[in-house]
């Protein structure tokens, strides 16, 4: 398997219940590496790009308006099959439906605060990144643990 890249938020409702270190530890504990991180405010129109593929249906402007409600931690992640680790680490949309031991199993309580948005696929995911991310707020390197992770 190739090694991924895929973006991950903590959103507004994980940041305002202090659980940016819960969230981030369980990525990190999967063997994801954080390749880039920042504290931050959406803007509208980041809002609109990122949501884009749900332009039009009812619960878009709801979305737009949540996600720049306040601030999110935005992340890349890397490892082999990241897509599909972060997803199966934050758990099913509607946290009555994720599984214990997931972020949105353990700490989430509805689907519009589910705490965490992660890619649903690496194309998708290199494309939120380019949202979220220049170039150069993304750095390579390589972790003494990762022959420990990854055969």
């Amino acid at each position: 398997m190739a090694v991924e890249r895929t973006f991950v938020a903590v959103k507004p409702d994980g940041v305002e219940r202090i659980l940016v270190g819960e969230v981030v530890g369980r990525f990190e504990k999967r063997g994801l590496k954080i390749v880039g991180m920042k504290f931050m405010k959406v803007t509208k129109e980041m809002a609109e790009q990122h949501y884009g593929e749900h332009k039009g249906k009812p619960f878009y402007d709801g979305l737009v308006s949540y996600i720049t409600s306040g601030p999110i931690v935005a992340m890349a992640l890397e490892g082999k099959n990241a897509v599909a680790l972060a997803r199966q680490t934050i758990g099913a949309t509607k946290p009555q439906d994720a599984a214990p031991g997931t972020i949105r199993g353990d700490l989430a309580v509805e689907i519009g605060r589910n705490i965490v948005h992660g890619s649903d696929s690496p194309e998708n995911g290199q494309r939120e990144i380019g949202i979220f991310f220049k170039p150069e707020e993304l750095v390579e390197w390589s972790g003494s643990l990762n022959k420990w992770i990854w055969e």
